[in-house]
């Protein structure tokens, strides 16, 4: 499917928007690109302040966005939009979590950080933009298609818990990484960074900087993570236009929950164990929507009991992470402390 058949027949792929709706929607997006780029233009360290007030915006305008919708073309399309962005947002917060080890393992100086991000985020909306075709297309050639994105989602949920299970700390080897050990074999490397640029020239011949080998490893991370995703939507939402409306609307704010979670991202501990039971019940709310089409007898799960479950699953999870932070910081502490610290409470 040719991306010109991807935007200008919407009637056949029954989704909600029509050319001009599109045609909004992706200059709106550029336009927040654009934004962001001139916000980004010279290195400087993000205050809390400055992160905490782009990330109210970005999770203002999806809400927004979903109330159009409901005025638009009804509460169907309203609520599959939001279902369809709490999940993107969960497993986006992960995404932001091997970010953090990213940035941390190539040492990029925190000026530079928000660039790296801006970089990964661009990458991921334009194969997030491949991917939705593509299942787009996948979907029209018949309901095959939700069997195997059903089963995909099982199958990564099952390897997501088994890490998770092992209680190890996640961690990323960018010397292990084959997109970084190609560029360092053909392409030398420069000792430090050169601000934003990604290629410099040295002694007369071409050499990149860290800032381009980063970037590169966040784009390679983008690709394991549009492969989740995509198909974790389509559980959702048949729409190609909601598809990419979610997916677009839980990127945009990535560079700026990024600084806001720092500290936090780390104490989620649980977070994986809840987007394993996420993936695999979407995974079997695919599968179950192909068989109801082969056996009509075989039940479907609603989209608003999805978002409950989706919402239950996420809040649990947390939950569950910040108390067991508290336990480990309570048992940390020295006993002699532990009762003046109880008497100073009462």
């Amino acid at each position: 499917m040719s991306l010109g058949t991807f935007l200008s027949a919407p009637e056949q792929q029954g989704s909600i928007a029509d050319t001009t709706l599109w045609i909004v929607t992706v200059a709106g997006l550029v336009l927040l690109l654009a934004i962001d780029i001139f916000l980004t233009r010279r290195p400087h360290e993000v205050h809390m302040r400055e992160a905490v007030g782009w990330s109210v915006f970005y999770l203002l305008l999806p809400v927004a966005f979903g109330f159009y919708l409901w005025a638009a073309f009804g509460g169907t399309a309203s609520v599959e939009f939001f279902t369809g962005y709490v999940v993107e947002k969960s497993l986006s917060v992960d995404n932001l979590f091997v970010f953090m080890l990213l940035l941390t393992a190539f040492a990029v100086p925190a000026a530079l950080a928000q660039r790296v991000l801006l970089y990964g985020i661009v990458g991921a909306l334009v194969l997030r933009v491949i991917f939705i075709a593509l299942g787009a297309a996948a979907l029209q050639s018949g309901t095959w298609a939700f069997l195997l994105f059903g089963l995909v989602l099982v199958l990564t949920a099952a390897k997501v818990l088994r890490e998770a299970l092992k209680g190890d700390e996640q961690h990323v080897d960018i010397d292990s990484m084959r997109s970084v050990r190609l560029l360092r074999r053909f392409i030398p490397v420069t000792g430090d960074y050169r601000g934003f640029r990604l290629i410099v020239r040295e002694q007369g011949k071409l050499a990149i900087t860290p800032l381009a080998l980063a970037t590169v490893a966040v784009f390679a991370t983008d690709i394991v993570f549009a492969v989740d995703s995509v198909p974790a939507v389509y559980g959702v939402t048949e729409d190609p236009f909601l598809v990419f409306a979610t997916n677009a609307f839980a990127l945009l704010g990535l560079r700026a929950l990024y600084f806001v979670l720092q500290d936090v991202l780390a104490k989620l501990r649980h977070l994986n164990f809840g987007l394993a039971v996420i993936l695999a019940f979407i995974g079997v709310k695919l599968v179950l929507h192909w068989a109801h089409g082969v056996w009509t007898w075989v039940p479907e799960i609603p989209t608003l009991a999805s978002l409950g479950v989706i919402i239950a699953v996420l809040v649990t999870v947390t939950l569950t992470s910040l108390r067991a932070e508290r336990r480990d910081r309570a048992a940390s502490e020295p006993p002699d402390r532990r009762p003046a610290e109880r008497s100073a409470d009462h």
